[in-house]
């Protein structure tokens, strides 16, 4: 009994281990046999991840899009409770019809103020010449010049209030003007056309400033990360041409061009090569799927699906057979 039980595992443990040896080792094999003015490695199809946060803590009223639907750019995602943000710009408003009241009556006293000024100023100027003829004292003369220079402090501190009530009203616009944006940032909209990866948030739910609601693809910013030796990486430049052949379609040879080259070497990651590449430095390598394309079949990408990234080295170099059926829409634009 226990005989037929070690048999069994050790079978099941041999099944295993070819399963996993043919699928660390297979895409090497199958790999098509080009010359060393190529590049490979392999990876999995990424997206830009673009987290749809909130500015303004609330309450969740609606959500507009589910996972894995496509969004528009500039399209409704989710909404917040408003209701108070609403009332708040009821009462900024209510404050700068105030604070304009105020001006126009702070106004109203400075003209009051200039009249009053001018008739004291002419009193003045009356004493000035009944002071020079000795039909006044000299405290009467003083009298009319007190009088008129109080009369100028309180058209200086009128106008004073005056300015004081402008500031009011910018203040209160100011403040209307802030509580206008919270409406606005209350509504969220998609940056990016693409898909929607993570519903994280559902409608009633209160959700903090900053928190995410959704997360969604970039698909127009498609790409596969490969780890390539500093001997290839060194020859790879900004914009060289690059071909992504996917497990799912091998025979088709997706276009693309190298948009990131790390400028430090690192480790692979223990899914990307065996142990003993691991132990050497490695660049990481970006190729991103041509943008046309990608408009083209919006619908039919799919993240996470494996496959080998293949860089032309050499400009001259042409490609090999293998790597030259491009998508059909491509190669006719190509034409």
């Amino acid at each position: 009994m226990i005989k037929t039980a070690f048999k069994w595992i050790v079978s099941i443990a041999a099944v295993v281990l070819i399963f996993l040896s043919y699928y660390f080792v297979s895409p090497y094999i199958n790999a098509p046999k080009i010359s060393e003015d190529f590049a490979y490695g392999n990876g999995r199809i990424e997206a830009t991840e673009v987290n749809i946060a909130t500015k303004i803590p609330g309450r969740l009223l609606e959500i507009y899009a589910k996972e894995g639907d496509i969004v528009e750019k500039g399209q409704m995602l989710a909404k917040l409770d408003s209701d108070e943000l609403e009332a708040k710009l009821r009462v900024a408003n209510a404050q700068i019809r105030q604070a304009e009241q105020n001006k126009n009556y702070a106004l109203a006293i400075v003209e009051q103020k200039k009249s009053e000024l001018a008739l004291k100023h002419e009193n003045y100027l009356r004493g000035v010449q009944l002071y020079d003829s000795k039909s006044i004292s000299l405290l009467q003369y003083q009298q009319y010049e007190t009088a008129y220079k109080s009369a100028q402090a309180d058209l200086e501190s009128a106008k004073a209030h005056a300015d004081a009530s402008n500031a009011a009203i910018e203040a209160a616009m100011a403040q209307a003007d802030a509580v206008r944006v919270n409406i606005k940032d209350s509504t969220l909209y998609a940056p990016v056309k693409g898909r929607v990866l993570y519903r994280l948030a559902e409608p009633g739910e209160v959700v903090g400033s900053g928190s995410r609601v959704m997360v969604v693809l970039d698909l127009l910013d498609t790409y596969m990360t490969i780890f390539l030796p500093t001997s290839q990486a060194g020859l790879v430049e900004y914009g060289s041409e690059a071909r992504i052949v996917l497990d799912a379609i091998p025979a088709i040879a997706i276009p693309a061009k190298v948009t990131f080259v790390s400028p430090q070497a690192q480790f692979t990651p223990k899914q990307i090569e065996t142990k003993s590449e691991r132990e050497k430095l490695m660049f990481r390598i970006k190729a991103t799927v041509d943008i046309n394309l990608l408009k083209e079949h919006l619908n039919k990408i799919k993240t996470g699906l494996p496959g080998m990234t293949y860089i032309r080295l050499n400009e001259a170099a042409s490609w090999p057979k293998e790597l030259s059926n491009l998508p059909k829409a491509h190669t006719e634009n190509v034409n």
